[in-house]
């Protein structure tokens, strides 16, 4: 066999073997892409599973929460159980009525951390229908909600649900109107004590209203948030004033201008701990801290419920948490009212 030929055999054989490697390695990378598409399919029907699960324990321990609430007020109303004389039962056994507040902080903080609204309203609707004094109700779920509010804004930031630049225009404003409604009621005092109550009574039903118009009103386009100092401002204000109301007012209102849900709720969260602060500092230098008891029940429960409100936050229906949140505010303000008026 001549050189030449001999070459082109070689050549020929070369040709042969590149195109037989070219074939195992495209054949090999195929195989690799097919396995990458199972595994990637495979994970996101975990996560799918994953995030019904969640849906399904959220909506479930809500709607359990939701007709407790509602049968506890009935019982009440009713004279059949007094939530005043089990309180009065209670108040010298510190575990029963610790474990009391627990749940009750564990409960608002749960609500506030998913839909960013209710932990103050809530706390104060309970301690309300407990004979708390309205000045010692707004200080005790303050500095109780200086922990919650800590745990629940990290929570949010570390999820990446926050705004920076909607967090710093609601700092600021929301802080002065906090301290501001703190001076106020303290001024106001018990001497307007018997005036305060159905005032806060009336504030806390409307609230409600508002978070059941809020979860039926249509999705509205994105708006510029106009006045949002003004907005922070007032919602410190009541909130202070109040025992609760920066979430009701702040977040509802933000979203109706058509905001990403999400990103208001984390955003309006860890602003929250700023003017939750400022409040309980103002009431401290004014007032002092008294019912420990009621601080450190409601403190523990939001600390434990803070991580799984920001882990539910934007998996379970918005319209849902806020229907469930207007009627039991609604029902536990009622109560009050109709206690005042017989």
């Amino acid at each position: 066999m001549s050189p030449s030929e001999n070459q082109i055999s070689v050549e020929q054989n070369s040709s042969t073997l590149k195109g037989d490697e070219s074939f195992v390695i495209d054949d090999y990378g195929s195989q690799i892409d097919a396995t990458e598409e199972i595994i990637v399919e495979g994970t996101g029907k975990e996560n799918i599973k994953d995030e019904k699960r969640w849906q399904k324990a959220g909506a479930v321990i809500m709607i359990l929460l939701t007709i407790a609430a509602i049968l506890l007020f009935f019982f009440d109303y009713s004279g059949i159980f007094s939530i005043n004389t089990l309180f009065e039962t209670m108040q010298f056994k510190m575990d029963k009525t610790f474990y009391l507040f627990i749940a009750i902080g564990f409960f608002a903080q749960l609500i506030d951390g998913v839909v960013g609204m209710g932990y103050g309203v809530t706390c104060t609707s309970f301690l309300m229908s407990m004979g708390v004094p309205p000045a010692a109700i707004s200080s005790s779920v303050h500095t109780a909600e200086i922990f919650s509010s800590a745990a629940n804004g990290y929570s949010h930031y570390r999820f990446g649900n926050v705004n920076k630049k909607l967090f710093k225009a609601l700092l600021v404003p929301g802080v002065v109107g906090a301290i501001a409604g703190a001076v106020v009621l303290v001024w106001m005092g018990d001497e307007y004590a018997g005036f305060i109550k159905p005032v806060l009574a009336v504030y806390c039903l409307t609230l409600g209203i508002r978070i059941l118009i809020q979860a039926y009103r249509r999705k509205e386009r994105t708006r510029k948030v106009k006045r949002a100092g003004w907005l922070a401002g007032t919602g410190g204000f009541l909130d202070s004033f109040g025992g609760g109301g920066w979430g009701p007012l702040v977040t509802s209102t933000l979203i109706s201008k058509g905001r990403s849900p999400q990103y208001v709720i984390g955003s309006v969260s860890l602003s929250e701990f700023f003017v939750t602060a400022a409040s309980a500092f103002s009431f401290f230098a004014l007032i002092g801290i008294a019912h420990w008891q009621v601080i450190a029940g409601l403190m523990v429960g939001g600390i434990l419920a803070a991580p799984l409100g920001a882990r539910l936050s934007g998996k379970l229906p918005l319209k849902f948490m806020m229907i469930c949140v207007g009627i039991m505010v609604i029902v536990w303000s009622g109560r009050i009212l109709l206690s005042l008026c017989l």
